[in-house]
């Protein structure tokens, strides 16, 4: 917004800290990004893997967690979903045989997501394809100095936006 917009807030309220001219545009540059990257991946992996950039995640998550398996709660975590998302979409790639759920061994309450053999082909055969588009979209773009400071940039907004870590641990 523009110190010219109106302001929602009462005469008691203090003045909106409105973007500066740089804010303001590189903020359209990374709500454009944000826009654009997603249905570009998407549509990457609907067409070479018949999976859905959520879906493509969220086992690739199951691939690298210990024994292939990860606690629901966690899992939605890890991927940024509801849990009622994540049953949504794990109830689809159980369909399809690439997860499957099982009890908590550990908490009866719980329920875990397993990735199957057929889950693992699935990401062993769309991941070299899915990397080339982020390296195509993404990565090409960039200097080697950039991608660490697009990985400092990242790490300080993700301290502000997720401070107890849910997202899961990005480094694996």
């Amino acid at each position: 917004m523009s110190r010219t917009a109106p302001s929602a807030s009462s005469p008691a309220d203090p003045e909106p800290r409105w973007l500066t001219p740089t804010e303001r545009s590189a903020w359209i540059r990374v709500v454009a990004v944000l826009e654009l990257l997603p249905g570009l991946l998407d549509s990457q992996l609907r067409r070479d893997a018949n999976l859905t950039f959520f879906e493509y995640y969220l086992l690739a998550r199951l691939s690298e967690a210990p024994g292939r398996v990860l606690r629901m709660s966690a899992l939605a975590h890890g991927t940024n979903a509801t849990l009622p998302r994540l049953s949504h979409v794990v109830r689809r790639l159980e369909a399809r045989g690439l997860v499957e759920r099982l009890p908590c061994p550990e908490d009866g309450r719980a329920t875990n997501a397993r990735l199957t053999e057929a889950g693992w082909d699935a990401v062993v055969a769309a991941a070299p394809r899915h990397v080339e588009a982020v390296r195509q979209h993404a990565f090409d773009a960039l200097g080697p100095g950039d991608v660490e400071q697009l990985h400092r940039l990242c790490d300080a907004l993700l301290t502000r936006l997720d401070p107890e870590g849910r997202a899961g641990d990005f480094d694996r």
